[in-house]
């Protein structure tokens, strides 16, 4: 399976930038899997039986959530596409259904972006396109929202 860009680029388009959803949605899954691994190291300081079996049942709980949660984020990530094409932002979500905006450079009248402390720590932001005649588009969460601004703002 190929990038959906990559499959309507037009004639004479380039890609100049492309980003994603960013890493943080692995947030919850990391803090699972430290929970888990506190639970596996707690399991064998213990000394009862009982307690022993207690934090093993409850790191096997931890670690099936981790793994959905770990399984969600990348599937999320690995179905989120963002790009600026010398032409036209497209950003595509999804897998069997799919959700797609495609905004001509020519319409994008300003671009916004919205971070929060921990999105300046980590450099992920939510970024809003307002387009003349098209509306508003707001992608959340992507990586490097300053850039991709840029890369729309800068012709």
């Amino acid at each position: 399976m190929g990038r959906y860009i990559d499959e309507i680029l037009q004639p004479g388009e380039k890609v100049l930038y492309s980003t994603n959803a960013h890493w943080m949605f692995y947030l919850p899954a990391i803090g699972l899997w430290i929970v888990v691994l506190a639970l596996v190291i707690l399991s064998r300081m213990a000394t009862v039986e009982g307690l022993v079996l207690l934090c093993l049942a409850a790191a096997a709980i931890a670690a099936l959530a981790a793994l959905y949660f770990t399984v969600t984020a990348w599937f999320h990530r690995f179905t989120t596409e963002t790009d600026v094409t010398n032409m036209r932002v497209v950003h595509k979500t999804g897998f069997i259904t799919r959700k797609t905006f495609e905004m001509s450079l020519d319409k994008v009248e300003s671009v916004d972006v919205e971070q929060s402390i921990m999105g300046r720590i980590l450099n992920y932001g939510d970024v809003t396109i307002l387009g003349v005649g098209e509306g508003k588009q707001k992608i959340t969460t992507i990586a490097a929202p300053l850039a991709f601004r840029n890369s729309i703002t800068a012709r």
